[in-house]
């Protein structure tokens, strides 16, 4: 079974699109303002921001520091609660606001020979190369292009009503739960393109070294966190208390561990998933985009994409990809700066009539369950999408 999205005949009732309801010369004249907002901040980057992305790794660091220095002790429930929380928000900075966003290419203007998409690799089960590869090339090209997306329902999911329907999706909803705590996992399956390696269109060799690749990542994570840390843990409580507490130790240890990758997972597939499959977001098909060029590029990439509401605290846990909209159109710019184009990302979007897809964190993830629980069965439809941006509500 593929979950590869194609085209049903049209018995689905559509949506005007937006993108066919622009002229050329509007296409045209809209990418150039994109052009210009992007320029405009590449101009101005600098120190400040060189220092947001070094503070920030510095605050990574340092909560590490703290959660596995706690965690020594995590045999006491209250060390337990501290190292776990402290150590959940550590990976949730350093995947979502470090690593995403540092392997996009958003810090390559600083020439630093550490932070850079080049060499830099995350706490994280997959494999730098490969995600690079599947998430920068493919998903951020394609979006949201039915049949050339993979990202669209990452090949186990039916989250368009344009997919074919499959008995065995009749089980998403229950390994949709899997994918939530395990998405680091599922992730890093999913680079390997399964139906290629079936069609034949990739290399068994190829597929064999993505495979050790994985391999190689998984067990540096396996030994980090169910086995060196926890480790070190039984050691120091052995020698001050005995067998017994380092017993003790190392299974709170793992545990502990366990738990802030699971909320780690949470945490990313909820932001991920927010941003990519609410009511909201538009796919299109392959013949709607045969003739793109760089404006409509940039239609497709705001109408594909869906915000998540929030204060500054909540942004800089999502990586700044509650602002999705804006890292569409600009995956390569510093996220730290996605909140101050935002007022002129809307702008355009009034101008030209276009939606400007935000919500609530709480509906925006309601949608989406919402969606992989009715796909499931046979059928569905279209959800109705929002009109042109007017302005914020007063």
């Amino acid at each position: 079974m593929s979950a590869t999205l194609t085209d049903r005949p049209s018995t689905i009732e559509e949506p005007p699109s937006p993108l066919a309801r622009l002229t050329r010369e509007q296409i045209d004249a809209l990418g150039r303002e994109f052009d210009a907002i992007h320029d405009q901040v590449y101009a101005d980057l600098g120190e400040r921001d060189a220092r947001y992305i070094r503070s920030t790794i510095r605050l990574h660091r340092q909560l590490v520091l703290a959660a596995r220095v706690t965690l020594l002790l995590s045999r006491r429930r209250p060390a337990w609660l501290a190292g776990t929380a402290a150590l959940s928000l550590a990976k949730i900075l350093e995947n979502m606001e470090i690593g995403h966003n540092v392997m996009h290419g958003q810090w390559d203007w600083m020439n630093d020979p550490d932070i850079n998409s080049r060499n830099w690799d995350w706490d994280t089960a997959s494999p730098a190369d490969a995600w690079r590869h599947s998430h920068n090339y493919e998903h951020h090209t394609f979006t949201n292009i039915r049949g050339k997306d993979r990202d669209l329902g990452y090949e186990i999911m039916r989250i368009d009503p344009h997919q074919k329907w499959h008995p065995v999706y009749l089980l998403q909803p229950l390994y949709n739960l899997l994918l939530m705590g395990f998405f680091e996992w599922g992730v890093a399956m999913h680079d390997l393109n399964f139906d290629a390696i079936r069609a034949g269109e990739k290399p068994k060799a190829q597929a064999l070294e993505e495979l050790k690749a994985i391999g190689l990542k998984a067990r540096r994570q396996i030994v980090k966190d169910y086995l060196a840390f926890p480790a070190l843990s039984a050691g120091l409580n052995g020698v001050l208390s005995g067998r017994r507490e380092a017993r003790r130790s190392f299974k709170s240890t793992v545990t502990a561990n366990f738990t802030a990758n699971i909320v780690r997972n949470l945490w990313a597939y909820s932001i991920i998933f927010c941003g990519h499959f609410p009511d909201q977001t538009y796919t299109f098909s392959e013949d709607e985009v045969a003739d793109e060029t760089r404006g409509g590029w940039y239609v497709r990439q705001l109408l594909g994409a869906a915000n998540i509401d929030g204060g500054p605290l909540f942004h800089f846990l999502s990586g700044n990809l509650s602002f999705q909209v804006e890292h569409h159109l600009f995956p390569d710019m510093p996220s730290s700066r996605y909140a101050e184009i935002a007022p002129q990302v809307r702008d355009v979007c009034e101008r030209y009539d276009l939606p400007y897809n935000t919500g609530p964190f709480h509906r925006q993830l309601g949608t989406v369950h919402r969606t992989i629980l009715r796909l499931a069965f046979p059928g569905g439809r279209v959800r109705p999408k929002p009109g042109p941006y007017r302005g914020a509500a007063i």
